[in-house]
C-alpha cells in the first residue's frame, strides 16, 4: 500500500474488542489426531486434490498409514473410492495430499471424504468435481488476506454455511509473517483476541514456516470452509514475506535474515506441504503455479503468479521520487521525474513466459464458445489514483483528521496528501507500479478477443472497476475482494471516507469500500455475471451478520461486456 502496511497497518488495533477468544484446538485422543482439518483443492472433471494433516502423539513418530475414503454420500454407505497405501511423513511434516486424478469421479458431481490413520477418523468434507459440458451456472466464493492477529475468520464460517458453492478462490496472503511483538502487524487487535502468531518471531526458517501454517489451519472457521467446498489457490506476498518481487522483498533484511532464496524454498515447500494443490510439474520451476480451470461450457478461470516469476522490484515513494522546488520555493514532488521512471517500458509484473501462456489459454476458451473469462489475479489493477484530499476537504477538517492519529501515521499520510496532490498511484505494489506491463497485458486480451473478469485480493478492500487501456478502451471489468481480517488504511484515519474519495478520483473506480470485511460471492450464467459483495459486522467477536454490502451484476453480449451495473 501506498501508507506503508509494515509502518501503518501494524499499529492498527481492534479498538473496542469486547472479549478475548482464544483458537478452539481439536482434542488429541488416541495415537493419533487430526487437528487441522481436512481439505480439498484444484478441482478437475474427474478428480481433485484431497488434503490432511495427522498429528502424531509422539512428535518423533515415523511415517503413518492413512486411508482416504470418498462417497457419494455424507454417511459413506456408497463408497465411490478407498485410496491405501498413504502415508503421513515427517518429511513432510506429516501432511497427506492425494490426488484422484481420473480415478472414478464423475464432472459436476459433489463427493464426501474423509481420512483414516491408526483407527482415528478425520473430520468429513465435502468437494464438487468441475462440469463438464452444457453448465447453467456457477456460484464461486474469492477471497483474501487473512491475518490471523487482525481478527476472527467470521467471513469464513459465513461461505461455510452457503447453500450452494462450487470453489473458493483464494487470491493469496492465506498467511502472514510476521512475529508477536507488541508493534508487529495487527498485534493490538491479536493481543485483545488472544490471537498471538506461533512461533512468536517472524517466520523464517522452514520449520517456522510449517509451524505458521499449522496455527492458521487450527481455526474452525477457516477449518469450516475448506470442508465445504475445494479451494482453487494462488500465494501473494504474505506466504514468503512483504512486497516480495523476484529476487527479493521489502520484508527481507539478509544481514540478519540470512539468503532470501533459502527462504523463499523453504516458504514454498511449507506451502505445497500445507496447501491443497497440486504438487510442482517436473522440470518446472515450483514459482510456475499459473493454471486453468473449465467450468463446462460456461467459463474458464486462469489463476495467475504476480510475485516470484516476471514482477521487478517495485518502486516506493521514500526511495524513488525526487523532490524540485514549488511555486512557493518550498520543495514539491517531482511527479514528472518519477513518473517517467514509473512508466519505464521494461517494468512487468507477469513476464513474458506467463504472458504468452495466459493470451494462448484465453484465446481456447473463447475458441471453445464459454462466454466467461476470469482472471485470479493477486492485486488491483485498475488505474487507481490517490485523492486529492487538499481538494475534497478544508485545512480545518484535514487539520482534525492528521490531529487524532498517532505521530507516525500522521507523518505517513501527511506524505501521502502531498503526493497525491500531484495526482500520483495509490498503491505502488499493485499493477498501478507497472503500467507498461498492465498495458501488454491488455494487449493479450485484446488479441484473444476476450474482455475477461478480472478478480483482485490484497487490497483489504472492496473494488467495483471498469477497467481501460492507455486509449480509454474499455478492456474488462474487475471485482475487487476485501480481507478475511486484514487491516486496511482506512482502519487508521478516522471518519475520512477514503473509499469514496477514491470513488471520485478515479474514472475506472466504480465502487471502494475500504472498511468493510469479508468476501466475493460471484454468481455466473451464461448471459450474466453477478458479484455480491458480502461483509460481516464484525472480526472481533461472535455472534456476528453477514450481509451483501452491495451487489453487481454485467451482462454478456454477442458485442462483448455490457454496462456493468449496481442491481
Amino acid at each position: 500500500m501506498t501508507i506503508d502496511r509494515r509502518g501503518l497497518l501494524k499499529s492498527i488495533g481492534a479498538a473496542g474488542a469486547a472479549s478475548a477468544v482464544a483458537t478452539t484446538a481439536h482434542a488429541e485422543t488416541g495415537a493419533v489426531a487430526f487437528r487441522h482439518g481436512v481439505a480439498s483443492g484444484d478441482p478437475s472433471t474427474t478428480a481433485a486434490i484431497f488434503w490432511t494433516r495427522v498429528t502424531p502423539a509422539d512428535a518423533s513418530s515415523a511415517a503413518i498409514p492413512v486411508v482416504l475414503e470418498v462417497a457419494s454420500d455424507a454417511a459413506f454407505a456408497h463408497m465411490v473410492r478407498r485410496s491405501t497405501g498413504l502415508s503421513a511423513d515427517p518429511a513432510r511434516d506429516f501432511t497427506v495430499k492425494h490426488d484422484l486424478d481420473g480415478q472414478g469421479l464423475k464432472p459436476g458431481t459433489e463427493y464426501f471424504y474423509r481420512f483414516i490413520a491408526a483407527g482415528v477418523t478425520s473430520p468429513v468434507g465435502r468437494v464438487k468435481t468441475l462440469p463438464e459440458g452444457a453448465t447453467p451456472d456457477a456460484a464461486l466464493a474469492v477471497v483474501s488476506c487473512q491475518l490471523y492477529p487482525g481478527g476472527l475468520f467470521n467471513a469464513y464460517d459465513a461461505i461455510a454455511r452457503l447453500d450452494r458453492l462450487d470453489a473458493v478462490i483464494h487470491l493469496g496472503d492465506y498467511i502472514y509473517e510476521y512475529g508477536a511483538e507488541a508493534d508487529d502487524y495487527g498485534m493490538n487487535a491479536g493481543a485483545a483476541l488472544n490471537r498471538i502468531p506461533e512461533p512468536a518471531h517472524e517466520i523464517v526458517t522452514l520449520a517456522d514456516y510449517r509451524q505458521r501454517h499449522a496455527q492458521y489451519k487450527t481455526d474452525p472457521d477457516l477449518q469450516a470452509a475448506h470442508a465445504r467446498a475445494a479451494f482453487i489457490c494462488v500465494w501473494d506476498d504474505h506466504e514468503v514475506a512483504n512486497d516480495i518481487w523476484n529476487t527479493g522483498a521489502e520484508n527481507h533484511q539478509p544481514a540478519t535474515e540470512g539468503d532470501f532464496n533459502a527462504r523463499k524454498a523453504a516458504a514454498l515447500r511449507a506451502w505445497f506441504e500445507w496447501m491443497p494443490i497440486r504438487e510442482p510439474v517436473p522440470g518446472k520451476m515450483a514459482e510456475a503455479i499459473q493454471r486453468t480451470f473449465h467450468f463446462g461450457d460456461l467459463a474458464s478461470l486462469m489463476m495467475v503468479e504476480t510475485r516470484l516469476q516476471g514482477r521487478q522490484q517495485q518502486l516506493t515513494y521514500a526511495a524513488d521520487i525526487t523532490m524540485k522546488p514549488g511555486p512557493d520555493g518550498k520543495p514539491v514532488p517531482d511527479a514528472a521525474a518519477f513518473e517517467a521512471k514509473r512508466n519505464a517500458p521494461e517494468r512487468d509484473l507477469l513476464g513474458d513466459a506467463q504472458r504468452d501462456w495466459l493470451g494462448r489459454e484465453l484465446a481456447a476458451s473463447k475458441a471453445a464458445g464459454r462466454p466467461w473469462q476470469m482472471l485470479g489475479n493477486q492485486v488491483v489493477m485498475a488505474r487507481v489514483a490517490g485523492p486529492n484530499i487538499a481538494a475534497m476537504a478544508t485545512p480545518e477538517q484535514i487539520s482534525g483528521m492528521l490531529g487524532g492519529l498517532p505521530p507516525s501515521i500522521r507523518a505517513q499520510v501527511e506524505g501521502s496528501i502531498a503526493l497525491f496532490a500531484q495526482g500520483l498511484p495509490f498503491n505502488l505494489d499493485s499493477w498501478d507500479g507497472y503500467p507498461a506491463g498492465r498495458e501488454r497485458l491488455y494487449q493479450t486480451f485484446k488479441t484473444a478477443g476476450v474482455q475477461p473478469i478480472v478478480l483482485a485480493g490484497d487490497s483489504h478492500s472492496f473494488w467495483v472497476n471498469d477497467l481501460a487501456d492507455n486509449a480509454g478502451e474499455r478492456v474488462a471489468v474487475e471485482f475487487g475482494t476485501s480481507s478475511i481480517s486484514s487491516p486496511s488504511p482506512q482502519d487508521a484515519i478516522g471518519d475520512f471516507p477514503l473509499g469514496m474519495a477514491l470513488d471520485i478520483a478515479n474514472k475506472e473506480v466504480l465502487f471502494c469500500d475500504q472498511s468493510s470485511k469479508g468476501y466475493i460471492l460471484l454468481t455466473l450464467t451464461p448471459t450474466e455475471a453477478r458479484a455480491d459483495l458480502v461483509g460481516v459486522s464484525t472480526i472481533v467477536a461472535k455472534p456476528y451478520e453477514a450481509k451483501v454490502v452491495t451487489r453487481w451484476s454485467v451482462a454478456k453480449t454477442d458485442a462483448g461486456l455490457g454496462p456493468t451495473n449496481r442491481i
